[in-house]
């Protein structure tokens, strides 16, 4: 009887298969005809399925099917971990049994069409409208789940049967024996299977993940949204469309002897259907993106809304405004104290991290830098940090957020510059670049303004913003501008006035000597060492002529390190006095002056009102010239001028010598610099990009006229 029903059943698949030599099972386009009948069979009745916990199920069932189909085959298939028993099993459990009819309806309607190479567009259009009171993820997921079932059973007697004598029996009557025999002939069909089966998981999980979208932040009839909604019935067709093929693949194998060898058709199908479920997903996974990202974009302008309004109202103490700034969350201790070696044990890190109550009650200030920061701001900002921590009077905290591009994962290389600029701060740290709130790094850009160059943002002990980069105060006066406000910044400038100890400061107590015991002093720069040796020499034989004493420091150029250490070579090799032949003491020097000039524009100053603006402006433009400059002080009195007009007029002592020694020396070269000065000049005014605070109009130090205005783009490693 069997040798009788068998050919009968054969040709009934073959029929079947021949139906699907060409396109023509996919003949049915995604048109408005197809898109009726698939809308025709939707009446949903709002029952709701947990997919979620089903998916996990079937996932873990198709990953332990085939893991390896050479393996399987053969016997001897990769071992998996099992799912986790437990409270999340018995939950699945629990769905499951409510659901347990519905999918034996399925797998029913799967095996019955299947068995007899019944028509897949019929078979699906079935299960469609069995479903049809269900959501489209759930009818997908529901229709997946029944076919798992079936496939998984299919599996586990091949790969129990050389060792169990119960799947050995059933593998038996099932005929599986032959199946096994012909793997390796097998094997082409069971790869398109198995491509085919990821993809529709893929697409199932697409499918849960746009129902699982927040809607506060996107709402359905919202592209991108509506695009995908739009397609969602026909994906879950074509899904349960692949579905049945797969089924009617696996029952094709079971009772047909060695007669389906000869069915090359069959992967030609499976990969032609994984060809448009994959293209679908592809559609899908654009469309995701697009959501994603439009709800990123919702999250993060209502992060920032947030931050607005909470730095806008007072608070009691400094707690909420860093938490909000810093992390948000409770799971992690956000802060690290620098100086921490990265491959230092796990547990020396943790005796280091700290949480945001150790900033209570204290005056923080928000060193907000890239990973470029320079070296030189990082030494200096330790000097005056460890000095503060020994004046309760003075003391406040730092605390570094790394402003890192988070679009894409951080390399190694950036992972270890971000360790390495860690160990050399003392103060706090974040612990990772990634905790920083893209919203917050908005908020820095937008409102605190940083760019580029680091800047340092204080906050109070309520955690008020009292100056949104004390940068430049910090450079000016160290902790003498404790509490870092813009109040204390304003009542500072009040108390100075145009002399070298401004300049000077704290940086070289030598010179501050020199003044103290009332000597004259000539800092001068440049990077031309012809013009260095003639003015040393002119300078001195003029202060010999005049009869004064006359000491000299070379203070270098900013921005030329390499020229600068060959004049400072030059000057010690050639006995020509003293310099500074540290660079960072050069780069303070510098720096502090571009500071002063920033902090002015700040408070509104300009050359026109205020005089101690002009002579920084002036100082600066020396800087920028391709020639020398000097200096010439003693007391409140100074002259100044650049090289070849200040060499000149030492030159030419014996014009003026006379005058020296009536009215003194100072007072007599400003008379003699006056008369050769000549409404000629060509000055120049580089200045950095520091956070939006470069004038609109610039005036020129020397005649009072708008200086033209340039871009410069300057790379300078020399």
């Amino acid at each position: 009887m069997a040798a009788t029903e068998q050919p009968n059943k054969m040709q009934q698949q073959q029929q079947g298969v021949k139906s699907r030599d060409h396109p023509r099972f996919l003949r049915m386009n995604d048109d408005s005809t197809m898109m009726k009948q698939i809308q025709a069979t939707h009446t949903p009745d709002g029952r709701e399925v947990e997919v979620k916990p089903i998916v996990q199920v079937i996932e873990d069932i198709l990953s332990r099917a085939t893991p390896d189909i050479d393996g399987a085959l053969h016997g001897n298939g990769a071992h998996l971990e099992a799912l986790e028993d437990g409270d999340n099993t018995d939950a699945i459990r629990g769905i499951l049994e409510e659901l347990g009819y519905t999918t034996h309806k399925i797998s029913c309607e799967l095996s019955c069409k299947c068995s007899g190479g019944g028509d897949a567009h019929a078979t699906t259009m079935a299960i469609l409208n069995m479903l049809c009171h269900y959501s489209w993820d759930s009818k997908v997921v529901l229709t997946l789940a029944a076919f798992a079932a079936d496939y998984g059973e299919f599996w586990l007697v091949i790969q129990l049967y050389a060792a169990n004598p119960l799947a050995k029996s059933v593998a038996l009557l099932k005929q599986i024996p032959d199946i096994i025999e012909h793997g390796n002939s097998l094997k082409s069909r069971f790869e398109a299977l198995t491509k085919l089966i990821k993809v529709m998981l893929d697409v199932t999980k697409c499918i849960i993940e746009f129902k699982e979208l927040p809607s506060p932040y996107i709402s359905h009839d919202m592209p991108p949204m509506s695009t995908a909604l739009a397609h969602i019935p026909t994906t879950a067709y074509w899904t349960i469309r692949g579905i049945v093929a797969c089924a009617s693949q696996i029952i094709s194998l079971l009772g047909t002897g060695h007669e389906y060898i000869s069915w090359t058709n069959e992967s030609w199908e499976l990969s032609t259907l994984a060809y448009k479920v994959s293209s679908i997903h592809e559609h899908l996974m654009q469309q995701l993106i697009l959501c994603r990202q439009h709800i990123d974009d919702k999250k993060q302008l209502e992060r920032y809304s947030t931050l607005q309004r909470i730095f806008d109202r007072p608070h009691p103490d400094n707690q909420l405004i860093l938490r909000t700034v810093i992390y948000t969350k409770d799971d992690i201790q956000p802060l690290q104290r620098g100086g921490i070696k990265h491959l230092e044990t796990t547990l020396c890190e943790r005796n280091f991290r700290a949480n945001i109550e150790v900033l209570r009650r204290k005056i923080v200030l928000l060193l907000i830098s890239d990973l470029h920061m320079l070296h030189e701001e990082i030494l200096i900002l330790e000097q005056f940090y460890k000095d503060a921590q020994t004046k309760p009077e003075t003391e406040y905290e730092i605390v570094w957020l790394p402003v890192v591009d988070m679009s894409k994962p951080l390399n190694e290389e950036t992972q270890s510059k971000f360790h390495e600029m860690q160990m050399a701060m003392p103060w706090y740290t974040l612990v990772d670049p990634s905790l920083l709130d893209p919203a917050v790094v908005r908020y820095i850009k937008e409102v605190w303004r940083f760019t580029k160059k680091a800047i340092l943002v204080v906050l109070d002990i309520q955690g008020k913003v009292v100056c949104q980069n004390a940068l430049h105060m910090m450079w000016i006066w160290g902790n003498f501008a404790h509490p870092f406000s813009s109040l204390k910044e304003e009542s500072l400038w009040k108390e100075e006035t145009w002399r070298l100890e401004l300049l000077i400061d704290a940086i070289d107590s030598i010179i501050l000597n020199w003044m103290a015991e009332g000597k004259y002093v000539c800092i001068y720069g440049g990077e031309i060492t012809n013009w260095i040796l003639d003015f040393n020499k002119e300078a001195q034989h003029a202060a010999g002529v005049a009869g004064i004493h006359l000491e000299m420091a070379y203070v270098g150029k900013s921005n030329a390190k390499e020229k600068v250490k060959k004049a400072t070579d030059f000057i010690i090799a050639n006995g020509l006095g003293y310099c500074w032949n540290e660079p960072t003491t050069i780069w303070f020097f510098w720096t502090r002056l571009e500071s002063m000039l920033y902090s002015k524009t700040y408070h509104g100053k300009t050359t026109a009102n205020d005089p101690i603006f002009a002579q920084i402006q002036m100082m600066l433009s020396f800087d920028a010239s391709d020639q020398g400059w000097a200096v010439i002080c003693r007391g409140t009195e100074m002259a100044k001028a650049k090289g070849d007009l200040m060499l000149r007029c030492f030159k030419e002592i014996a014009e003026w010598e006379g005058n020296a020694r009536e009215i003194g020396f100072i007072p007599a070269l400003l008379e003699y610099l006056s008369k050769l000065h000549t409404p000629e000049h060509c000055n120049r005014l580089i200045l950095p990009g520091i956070n939006g605070d470069i004038p609109e109009m610039v005036v020129c130090a020397e005649c009072g006229r708008p200086m033209e205005k340039y871009f410069m783009y300057r790379c300078c490693t020399t």
